[in-house]
């Protein structure tokens, strides 16, 4: 795909309850990890489905019990931490020991820590950052320091050394002075130099401090705000390499035409010269967006961002000097010559050259067949023929979709309006084979749902869904990331998740272009902390990549059990299925709608201020209050903002005969437009009237909505993983 970041605009907020919000104010907040063992409906006992990835230690208990909550596993860890020293013990003993200093109880993890210390090689140096956080809180602060010293002493090149630098730097600030020089990209570090800029004494190191913050802590809300300082009061003494790093928080941050100057003055490269030029583009800059676009050409004619900079750059200039662009792209970038066509054919429709135009379109499927580009033709080919009643013709194109694009976006679609024409055509048995080629071939996608609901599976369908209650095993025990230091993947198995990122942070060096692994682990750690907006983003957007070997590893880590789990996590599944058993609402749709609208960020506002977790309007939540004996909310508050738009959801059921299309419709863009939209009576069944919604976000909210939940089932449900796997395995079909 040829999707850049700089294209990418929230999902979340776009369906607040009775509004269409246009974006969202990111906002870090705390989010509840996953809870494994908490089932929905009746139980199961099988495990979700396995991948190719091998199990570290598959006998593990303790790698078991880590993803457990603390208040289940305290027995389990103590029997197996009083067993014999083993590899399994140590683990049994560190994770006891961590919960209870978790819970305050530090008198009794004293003595754990003070022998896991001298016995357990990966994570010795924090077992004594933890002893002497125990020794801390039970009023022994100059031995805790003593302990924090001798982590200094002992380990002090490992990253673990940063939390010690941390701790005793709140009695001698001398120890903050040595965090910021040895680890500065530690997130301790981040914290202590926000902390110095929120002072308001004079010092010489704040621009240290800001480049501090700028460089290793964009995940922070406030991060731009440090930028900003930056620039204004030290810009004139940036090098060249601070403007770059200016530029990347710029750009992560979506701030666009800040991130467009910061790149104009950094070091040249493809990547530079591209962002300058296209944050100066959305930044409404034409004439310095053609100068870098132009810029960029002349410096780096071969590199691939320079395709992409031509094709923006014919969008900034008139038809005639369009063309030669155009030509340019075709000649010099071949991947790019489907879309370089496209454009050129709609030039020639504005210059009333319709002819030339229809033969551009021709070369594009016989020269470019296995483009997007034309997927994208023999798609709308397909479906014209398809209005017309033309079944015969609408299959043949889509076979050749299906054949020639098999990896385009459009495939799943196409191949499951095949499977309606062959319907239509009377073709019963050639449509259940193509239902279950979709579900074979595109398991993840809204339209293998359709499919599986189509062909009887009990799945729900837009008629029924509302108010099943599948069967969920969650996670049991982790697999190790594909990169990562030992000491991480330690602390990852066990569950350890702060501890973890932050070690990342220290170990992921190359931010600005990472490999697809590190993209992977980032994302995967990111989710584990909480931050599941940017987590999901960094997991999703590896399917953007474009070179064979990037995309041959990403295929590969759609293996590993954590990339799915990263993409459709579990945060809150307490308050969900709780929630969702009050209004008799099937918990997977809600959790599909709420990753939705928020990604689970509690805290996220969109632009015309829909709040929280399922992004309910102001008000709407007073409109609700006054209908309900609820006395009193608070939006953020993720018990609160569950509870109001669970109602809400069951409200907008209750209007459409609990018809969760036209509901989960009405709860995006509101009751009114739905109602409308059903009065025109101008579809054919109910995925014509989802494919003819006017509006594109609710439209793409629908796909999004329905296909979350799909994907919480497939995952998750055994026994909807199971058909799956066998229909994949074997081809045959199931009856």
């Amino acid at each position: 795909m040829r999707k850049r970041l700089e294209e990418w605009m929230p999902w979340i907020g776009l369906g607040s309850v009775t509004a269409l919000g246009l974006g969202v104010t990111l906002a870090l907040a705390d989010a509840a990890g996953w809870l494994p063992g908490r089932q929905y409906g009746r139980g199961v006992t099988a495990n979700v489905q396995q991948s190719a990835f091998s199990e570290a230690d598959p006998d593990s208990l303790v790698l078991a019990l880590a993803l457990q909550p603390r208040e289940q596993r305290e027995e389990s860890l103590a029997v197996i931490a009083a067993q014999p020293p083993s590899a399994e013990q140590l683990r049994a003993r560190y994770l006891l020991a961590s919960d209870l200093v978790a819970q305050g109880r530090d008198e009794q993890a004293v003595p754990i820590l003070e022998a896991l210390s001298e016995e357990y090689p990966e994570l010795e140096a924090y077992a004594r950052i933890k002893l002497g956080k125990a020794q801390k809180g039970i009023g022994e602060l100059a031995i805790a320091q003593e302990t924090w010293e001798t982590v200094l002493q002992e380990h002090g090149d490992q990253p673990a050394a940063a939390e010690a630098l941390f701790q005793l730097g709140q009695q001698q600030p001398e120890y903050w002075d040595q965090l910021l020089q040895r680890f500065p990209d530690h997130p301790r570090s981040v914290e202590v130099a926000a902390k110095k800029l929120s002072e308001e004494t004079p010092s010489s190191n704040k621009k240290d401090w800001l480049l501090v913050i700028t460089r290793h802590g964009i995940y922070r809300s406030d991060s731009l705000a440090f930028v900003d300082r930056l620039v204004d009061n030290y810009g004139e003494q940036l090098t060249a390499e601070e403007w770059q790093d200016v530029g990347f928080a710029y750009w992560e941050r979506l701030s666009y035409k800040a991130a467009g100057k910061a790149y104009s003055q950094a070091p040249a490269s493809p990547q530079t010269l591209y962002r300058a030029a296209r944050g100066s583009q959305l930044g409404q800059q034409r004439a310095a967006a053609i100068a870098y676009y132009n810029a960029l050409n002349a410096q780096f004619p071969e590199a691939p961002e320079t395709g992409l900079g031509l094709m923006r750059l014919s969008a900034l200039v008139d038809e005639e000097t369009a063309l030669p662009l155009l030509d340019q792209v075709i000649q010099r970038f071949p991947d790019r010559a489907g879309e370089a066509l496209v454009e050129k054919a709609k030039i020639m429709e504005t210059l009333n050259s319709p002819d030339t135009a229809v033969q551009i379109r021709k070369t594009i499927l016989a020269q470019y067949s296995q483009s997007e580009e034309a997927a994208e033709l023999r798609s709308q080919y397909a479906r014209n023929a398809g209005q017309a009643g033309n079944w015969s013709g609408a299959l043949q194109w889509a076979d050749q979709l299906l054949e020639e694009n098999a990896d385009s976006e459009l495939a799943p679609e196409i191949g499951f309006w095949s499977a309606k024409w062959a319907l239509r055509a009377g073709q019963t048995k050639e449509a259940s084979q193509r239902f279950e080629q979709v579900i074979r071939t595109y398991p993840e996608s809204y339209f293998a749902w359709r499919s599986a609901a189509s062909l009887g599976w009990d799945v729900g369908d837009f008629r029924t869904v509302r108010s099943l209650q599948p069967d969920i095993t969650l996670p049991t025990r982790r697999q190790p990331l594909p990169v990562g230091s030992t000491t991480l993947q330690e602390l990852y198995l066990l569950g350890q998740d702060q501890d973890a990122w932050s070690l990342w942070q220290v170990e992921f060096d190359n931010r600005q272009d990472p490999s697809v692994e590190e993209q992977f682990t980032d994302g995967v750690l990111r989710v584990g902390v909480g931050d599941n907006l940017d987590g999901i983003f960094m997991v999703s957007s590896l399917s953007w990549r474009d070179e064979p070997q990037e995309k041959a590893t990403h295929q590969t880590l759609q293996e590993h059990p954590a990339y799915w789990q990263t993409l459709y996590p579990f945060p809150y599944a307490n308050l969900i299925a709780d929630w969702s058993a009050k209004r008799d609402l099937n918990p997977l749709l809600v959790t599909a709608l709420i990753r939705q609208e928020s990604r689970f960020q509690p805290q996220i506002r969109s632009v015309v201020g829909a709040a929280g977790l399922m992004q309910v309007m102001p008000d709407t939540a007073e409109w609700i209050q006054a209908q309900t004996d609820i006395a009193a909310y608070n939006l953020d508050d993720p018990n609160s903002n569950i509870e109001l738009g669970t109602w809400y959801l069951d409200y907008t059921h209750e209007e459409y005969g609990n018809h969760s299309l036209y509901a989960v419709a009405s709860y995006n863009a509101g009751p009114g437009n739905v109602a409308d939209w059903i009065a025109r009576r101008n579809y054919t069944d109910e995925d014509d009237f989802a494919d003819k919604i006017p509006f594109p976000e609710t439209k793409d909210y629908i796909r999004s909505v329905f296909g979350g939940y799909w994907n919480y089932l497939r995952l998750y449900n055994p026994d909807i993983a199971r058909r799956i796997e066998i229909l994949q395995r074997s081809g045959d079909s199931l009856k």
